[in-house]
């Protein structure tokens, strides 16, 4: 079925930044400001929620915004796969503007104007990637969302928020310019067009085609999206932990490691396609690859006794999971790794928000302070206990569903030592998740807490965690929300 020109596609992409103009221009009046924000978010949620019945109709729907050369052009798309990233990206947006609102005004920050404007402006360029009908578009978008995201990292505009900002910036824009635009020049060249295929099986490079050629240009699209976070290219993810909360949750979960995953899997099935990676043997090498960057993170999350930096790392192994699914090339890995996308969105972007209400509630950031906090603050750590669940991959939560299909594809292709390190894994994240819930309930309140009478952070705060942590098991009941995207994917 050929696709269909709809212009809701480009009124999408263009929500986010009509909320930041209007958040700039009522910059002085806090309440309209975030009303601003607000509006945009449900204007954008909205526009993609109305493609669902298309796309799981069949449809795909398309729009150009205009043609630089034959085969080169400035065009967007909505299909399956875009589906999964952009529902759940435009939704959590919704929750992280009552959760910042509560969060910036709890801490009286600065600059709460430039703040909400980047935060839209990232969102515009993760839509822009979610949408993307081509590999020029989708690189254009990706480098909106490095520019628009670093003022975020280097909020606090000290020292150390400085140093984060830098190593940030010139990991992500160092690695797609020296490694992705080269890719794309030299696929443009072989092939005529940067357009994705319509299928995941043939991908648009010429059939012939020498295999280590396809193999460097495979490497360079996978180092070179280093939002991604697979190492080495990790490095600026944890330095960007210095950014306020509500970032963290921006780049975590809704916005920039997803832009980096997105575009890894979105090139992986729609340029190089399942039978070239096949041909060349690139599958299994992969999935063995991005098994490194699962474990070593997560052997240094254990490491960690600052809550912010094990989330941080836990996030660098959880993304190659998705990576690691596309690699079996077997449906049920496929399918496994593309509901991760949003399995993973809704438990991280929790598990930050819990961090930032501990943080405006009690000031504390270690996790050796946090015992018997969970007494005082039910709500948000039976939030975070939910959102470890889904992390670990224990039923009935979201992740459950994520591991299970990763272990069902890893059998598939007989890859027994993949199936070692997703069981390998689950002991790791079990070993640094559960210790925190544990303390949080049945620990013991520090001596220096004597005295102290701690509640839950504002329910500005609140609710959206405990939206988020149901909605995980939710997902995890009823996983047809986003898996009936994730198969439709499959050849």
């Amino acid at each position: 079925m050929p696709p269909v020109e709809d212009v809701r596609l480009l009124l999408a992409v263009l929500a986010p930044l009509a909320g930041t103009g209007l958040v700039m221009l009522t910059g002085r009046r806090p309440n309209v400001r975030e009303a601003c924000s607000l509006v945009a978010a449900v204007t954008l949620f909205a526009l993609t929620a109305s493609l669902v019945p298309a796309i799981r109709a069949g449809t795909t729907l398309s729009f150009t915004v205009f043609r630089l050369l034959p085969g080169l052009s400035i065009s967007l798309r909505a299909d399956a796969l875009s589906m999964v990233f952009a529902l759940s990206a435009s939704f959590l947006w919704i929750l992280a503007v009552f959760y910042s609102a509560g969060y910036m005004r709890g801490l009286h920050e600065h600059a709460q104007t430039r703040f909400n404007a980047c935060f839209a402006l990232a969102l515009f360029g993760a839509i822009g990637c979610a949408f993307a009908d081509n590999l020029l578009t989708l690189y254009l978008f990706y480098e909106i969302v490095s520019v628009c995201t670093y003022p975020l990292v280097a909020h606090h505009q000290d020292e150390e928020g400085y140093a984060g900002a830098r190593k940030y910036l010139v990991y992500l824009t160092t690695t797609a310019k020296g490694l992705v635009l080269p890719a794309m020049a030299l696929i443009y060249f072989l092939t005529g067009s940067l357009d994705f295929a319509h299928d995941i099986r043939p991908g648009i490079l010429p059939a012939g085609l020498d295999h280590w050629v396809v193999t460097g240009l495979y490497v360079c699209c996978l180092l070179g999206f280093a939002k991604n976070g697979v190492m080495p290219f990790h490095h600026w993810l944890p330095s960007a932990m210095v950014a306020p909360t509500p970032v963290s949750a921006l780049l975590h979960a809704v916005a920039v490691v997803k832009v980096g995953v997105f575009s890894t899997v979105r090139v992986m099935l729609y340029v190089f396609g399942v039978n070239a990676m096949d041909a060349c043997n690139l599958g299994l090498p992969t999935a063995y690859f991005v098994s490194i960057t699962i474990l070593v993170a997560s052997i240094i999350a254990l490491s960690k006794d600052n809550l912010k930096a094990r989330l941080a790392y836990s996030t660098v192994s959880q993304l190659s999971y998705i990576i690691l699914g596309v690699a079996l090339l077997k449906p049920a890995g496929i399918a496994g790794g593309l509901v991760h996308i949003a399995n993973h969105a809704f438990a991280k972007i929790t598990l930050f928000f819990c961090a930032g209400a501990i943080y405006v509630a009690t000031h504390k950031k270690e996790i050796s302070e946090m015992s018997g906090l969970g007494r005082a603050m039910p709500f948000t750590f039976g939030a975070f206990a939910l959102a470890s669940l889904s992390m670990i991959g224990a039923p009935p939560v979201g992740g459950f569903i994520s591991k299970w299909y990763l272990l069902l594809g890893a059998a598939d292709a007989g890859a027994i030592g993949i199936i070692v390190v997703l069981l390998a894994s689950t002991l790791l994240n079990t070993a640094y998740f559960i210790p925190v819930v544990y303390s949080a309930f049945f620990g013991a309140a520090p001596a220096a807490d004597a005295g102290h009478v701690w509640r839950e952070a504002h329910p500005a705060m609140v609710v959206p965690l405990t939206i988020t942590a149901l909605i995980s098991v939710f997902i995890g009941i009823y996983p047809e929300l986003f898996m009936q995207f994730a198969q439709a994917v499959l050849p």
